[in-house]
């Protein structure tokens, strides 16, 4: 009889091995079989293990368990509300945001009738490229979308999941610094990256070509090129991705040997200054008719006072500026790096903001946000400081499966989203993480126009800086406008675009 049951036993443990391997919506299952269900088991206890033994909701880093429980609820279709009040304790709490409800809110279009989307389309704040006339300038469809990672530092399944969800949510994928790889050709529009190592747009000596840089741009839908200057992981620094991952398909995107390690150097050799930075610029646009952006994290302001200078006479400029918060961390990073280079989103941002407006060139530029902005309250605060649109990277890898393993420099991900390990990546389904990715940034939005018309306004670039309120833990609080210095109309776009925004909210309700 006992040989019967462990029989049975095993029988039992064997087809579920077998499920596992085969099915399709759990990575940790897929490519851990059976034990995998330990995590599940033990995520269901968390809370109590946290609140008696462990930590609590709010203390996890980088994103704390409350956050990583909205990105899983809202990819998945779930309810994302949370029972009985907030667990901050606010009077207490320094650097804390608060938005100041409008007595009388912008009223939500009616479920099922006119102008209701399901889909919370969000135009982007301003026309990309139209200030400077580029010869294909637009108003991206989406004012959320997913930032810089490249196929190389994420798995091939993950790149394909993100630009499916991406054209599923009508929303833009920047490839990285990789180069696009055939993962990138499934839909969604791009915005190329141009690192320092200039990947699918090099010669042999790794320096910038031209010739294949158009090649390649006519490869794929790329709505826009971004210059990296660097990132908030890791500014100052360059990157290197190890020769065990250097595989033969990403050594020919990239234009690199196979199996050596690959160096993107610290600055680029394409130009050295702002001023040559513009001619790059001007050189690109010119040649693709596309808008032309820079990524950076934010340091010394001198190089943006120069920039700010060079763009007031009109005759060059860049379309976009990217702040990337000394927050970020798609990169793997020194240590001293991840914690003390580069200022954080918000100081960066004002600080650029304020030398852009205070030349009068501000609504020339489109500002994208980066760096821990991929919530409602936090994307929120980025459009309120001068942002356009907000990019979000970790977040969207958090929607597609990652648990915060944080194991993304080793090539060892448990759910296939960070690596180039076969096994790992066949854990996640692509088709299947899409939706969740498409989910995410639906659910984004939709809170977004929420709390955008809780404050009075029918787009999230209309709310301004005075209409939040930032908490000192002492029983006090400060205006972000104050804080951060603003003036009343810093922040907001200009009368054209703040007329198309509201006309189209108008025409929706």
């Amino acid at each position: 009889m006992g040989q019967v049951i462990i029989a049975a036993v095993l029988g039992l443990l064997g087809a579920l091995v077998v499920f596992d391997v085969v099915q399709r919506k759990h990575a940790i299952l897929r490519n851990f079989p059976l034990i995998g269900h330990l995590r599940y088991i033990l995520e269901s206890v968390g809370p109590e293990l946290r609140q008696y033994i462990v930590t609590s909701n709010d203390e996890e880093r980088p994103f704390s368990r409350d956050r990583r429980s909205w990105v899983y609820a809202s990819s998945k279709l779930r309810n994302n509300y949370f029972g009985f009040g907030t667990d901050n304790e606010l009077e207490l709490s320094s650097n804390y945001l608060i938005l100041k409800q409008a007595t009388f809110p912008w009223p939500d279009p009616v479920v099922g009738g006119p102008g209701y989307d399901p889909n919370y389309l969000l135009p982007g704040g301003k026309v990309l490229g139209g200030p400077r006339g580029r010869a294909r300038a637009f108003r991206p469809e989406s004012a959320i979308n997913v930032s810089a990672m490249s196929f190389g530092s994420l798995s091939a399944n993950a790149v394909e999941a993100i630009n499916r969800g991406c054209a599923d949510a009508g929303c833009l994928h920047n490839t990285g610094e990789g180069g696009i790889s055939d993962h990138h050709r499934h839909g969604a529009g791009l915005i190329w990256q141009l690192g320092t190592g200039y990947f699918g747009a090099r010669d042999a000596q790794g320096r910038f070509d031209m010739a294949r840089f158009m090649d390649n741009c006519a490869s794929a839908d790329v709505r826009a090129i971004e210059i990296k200057l660097s990132q908030g992981a890791k500014p100052g620094r360059g990157g290197v991705l190890p020769g065990k991952k250097v595989t033969p398909e990403i050594a020919a995107i990239r234009g690199i040997p196979e199996g050596r390690d690959c160096i993107s150097p610290s600055s680029h050799s394409a130009f050295s200054d702002a001023d040559s930075m513009l001619d790059f610029v001007e050189r690109l646009a010119e040649a693709t008719g596309l808008p032309v952006g820079i990524k950076s994290a934010v340091g010394e302001s001198s190089f943006w006072q120069e920039l700010a200078g060079l763009m007031e006479s009109g005759e060059r400029g860049v379309d976009y500026i990217q702040i990337d918060g000394g927050e970020g961390g798609t990169g793997a990073a020194p240590l001293a790096f991840s914690d003390h280079v580069s200022l954080p989103f918000k100081i960066g941002m004002a600080r650029v903001y304020r030398i852009f407006a205070e030349r009068g060139v501000d609504e020339r530029v489109t500002f994208i946000g980066s760096g821990k902005l991929g919530f409602p309250v936090e994307a929120l605060l980025g459009f309120a400081l001068g942002c356009d649109m907000v990019s979000v990277a970790r977040e969207s890898m958090l929607a597609i499966g990652c648990i915060q393993a944080q194991r993304c420099h080793t090539g060892h991900c448990p759910t296939g989203v960070a690596t180039q390990n076969r096994w790992l990546a066949r854990g996640l389904d692509p088709r299947h993480k899409s939706e969740r990715l498409a989910n995410y940034i639906r659910t984004l939005r939709k809170e977004l126009l929420w709390l955008a018309r809780a404050a009075g306004h029918p787009h999230p670039a209309l709310v301004t800086a005075d209409q939040f309120e930032i908490l000192d833990g002492r029983l006090g609080a400060e205006t972000a406008e104050d804080l951060f210095e603003y003036r009343a109309r810093w922040g907001r776009p200009g009368a054209a675009d703040r007329a198309f925004l509201r006309g189209i909210a108008t025409a929706k309700s």
